[in-house]
């Protein structure tokens, strides 16, 4: 049984262990401070970030995390689908359209105007997901380090 829903607060361990598989699946590391952190935002009503998991039979196998923002060209906020993974042994199942269908549910209720998200171009497994949703918008992301 596939069920999709708000992280709780006991869920920390298993949404660790998920999140540490996104952080590197994309080659990069965080602080452990920084997984406290973010956790306690997620489960901070107040705080612009957001987390939902899907499980399987009673078991965390996929996260995403999402938040809002206000736009200078539209009327209405923009969700921003920050992060999405799934165990690699459950990929292909559904999950992460899941996970995404949630958060775009969620978008449509609070107003915004759209919803989106970035990965990897060389992410050819999600691509294949995320092309059955959109075309991929040919923008090219640029950062500026600001903290090293």
């Amino acid at each position: 049984m596939v069920v999709v829903r708000k992280f709780q607060s006991d869920d920390m361990s298993a949404w660790q262990y998920l999140w540490r598989g996104y952080i590197e699946f994309y080659q990069a590391t965080i602080p452990s401070e920084q997984y406290q952190l973010t956790w306690e935002r997620l489960l901070d009503d107040s705080y612009n970030l957001y987390g939902i998991a899907v499980e399987v039979d009673g078991q965390m196998q996929g996260i995403t995390h999402y938040s809002f923002q206000t736009s200078s060209r539209a009327p209405d906020n923009y969700c921003y689908l920050e992060d999405l993974y799934v165990d690699p042994e459950f990929r292909g199942g559904g999950l992460g359209r899941a996970l995404i269908d949630t958060v775009r549910d969620i978008a449509i209720d609070a107003g915004s105007s759209r919803l989106y998200w970035n990965t990897d171009a060389t992410n050819e497994r999600a691509r294949k997901l995320y092309d059955s949703y959109a075309t991929e918008s040919g923008k090219v992301q640029y950062r500026i380090q600001l903290n090293p």
